[in-house]
């Protein structure tokens, strides 16, 4: 198999660190959706990532369905099976996935667009989303903690978290107060210790893949 995009994507980065934590073997190639729009292209021409091609040649996208397609081929979930168990993952994964998806949006204005075209309540309106998820989460920790201490503890919704986190500290650290948000981070530097995580770097090209 082969993972197609940046490790500076937080939806590709929480697809490689899954799928080294459930032991699957997969090449990785680290083609921008910017910078390598044809190439990406030649791959996938909806240029998504992350992208997946399976051994068969079948081109997959989007990172939650792409684990759903690695936790099959693993034959183990890193989601809890009972019913409150996954609610409260579930609750955590969703607001983790708001949270990268506002702070995409945030760069891509900024970066994107010419500074004459940006549109500041536009921006405002994003940037107390991306806080409304970052407060919710740090709520959700206080209450009720995740086993990070170890990788056998780690579940996709403390994968998820951790990158999110990572992420907006890296691309928007203005939005992401560490003293603003402490369950928040201490979980996020708790789980960037860990090897699988330490094996999967953010990437230092400050864009996104």
């Amino acid at each position: 198999m082969k993972l197609i995009g940046m490790l500076d994507s937080p939806f590709v980065r929480r697809v490689a660190i899954s799928m080294r934590l459930l032991g699957l073997p997969f090449e990785h190639a680290a083609v921008s959706v910017f910078r390598g729009f044809d190439a990406f292209r030649q791959i996938n021409p909806v240029v998504k990532a992350p992208t997946l091609v399976c051994d068969d040649g079948t081109v997959l996208m989007d990172s939650t369905l792409l684990l759903q397609y690695a936790e099959a081929l693993a034959g183990r979930s890193l989601l809890p099976t009972t019913p409150a168990g996954l609610q409260h993952e579930l609750r955590l994964i969703g607001l983790a996935l708001a949270a990268c998806e506002k702070t995409a949006q945030i760069v891509y204005e900024r970066g994107l667009r010419p500074a004459e075209k940006h549109h500041q309540p536009w921006v405002d309106r994003v940037t107390g989303q991306l806080a409304a998820a970052h407060c919710a989460l740090d709520a959700e920790l206080a209450a009720r903690p995740l086993h990070t201490v170890t990788e056998a503890g780690l579940t996709q919704a403390g994968i998820t978290v951790g990158v999110a986190w990572g992420f907006t500290r890296f691309v928007l650290p203005e939005c992401a107060p560490a003293e603003a948000f402490p369950h928040l981070a201490a979980h996020a530097d708790a789980v960037e210790q860990l090897p699988v995580f330490r094996a999967v770097p953010c990437d230092d090209a400050v864009q996104l893949g």
